[in-house]
């Protein structure tokens, strides 16, 4: 039988609980839901009407205050900085010849139909592919030197969200990323086993809730 995935708000709800109650500082720089104008006036701007469990990871927080490693390998964007990054990455790539595959590459630098959910800490952008076919709603990466990678991509945000959600309340990691806590206390993720980061100690992050 398939496992049910929680929907994104159900998921962030956990995540907002474990980290005010193990990374309380992390907690703080969630930013407060978007409006449902600031997500209409994005669709505007875009062209393009946003996938549902985007629209509703947004209403939980609007992105973050800063650069935050709360979720394996990126940090999710604000409304605004989604429109600003899309807009950058369109005109990149208009300027390179960037939104056609080349011959060595199986995706294009950048694809109009590419929104721009969270980013790296490499500044590449983790999208949501909305091309139609049995792949849309898909995670990938784009923005590299390359072109886009979806390469074990997540179906869409919400299992992303949910397999956070899980990892941290329930144990286990998000495929091959565990979650510790650093020696400032912020929630960091790593491979298995892993002990220190950039020379300091890492602790296995609690399970659950109190």
């Amino acid at each position: 039988m398939a496992q049910q995935i929680m929907s994104p708000s159900a998921s962030w709800r956990r995540i907002d609980a474990w980290l005010t109650a193990h990374a309380p500082a992390e907690a703080t720089l969630l930013n407060p839901p978007a409006t449902r104008d600031d997500l209409q006036e994005a669709e505007r701007l875009l062209g393009v009407t946003l996938p549902d469990g985007l629209v509703e990871s947004l209403r939980c927080h609007d992105g973050a205050s800063t650069w935050v490693s709360f979720l394996p390998e990126q940090s999710p964007l604000t409304v605004v900085g989604i429109v600003e990054r899309r807009r950058t990455c369109m005109d990149v790539a208009a300027e390179n010849d960037g939104l056609a595959p080349r011959p060595w590459d199986d995706e294009p630098w950048w694809h109009p139909l590419w929104i721009p959910w969270a980013e790296g800490a490499d500044g590449g952008s983790q999208v949501i592919d909305l091309r139609p076919g049995p792949d849309a709603g898909r995670l990938g990466w784009a923005g590299h030197s390359g072109g886009g990678d979806f390469t074990d991509s997540w179906p869409d945000l919400p299992s992303l969200l949910h397999a956070v959600a899980h990892a941290l309340t329930e144990g286990g990691g998000v495929r091959e990323l565990y979650p510790y806590l650093t020696a400032r206390g912020e929630l960091w993720w790593d491979e298995e086993g892993c002990e220190r980061l950039n020379g300091d100690p890492l602790t296995p992050a609690p399970v659950g809730l109190p």
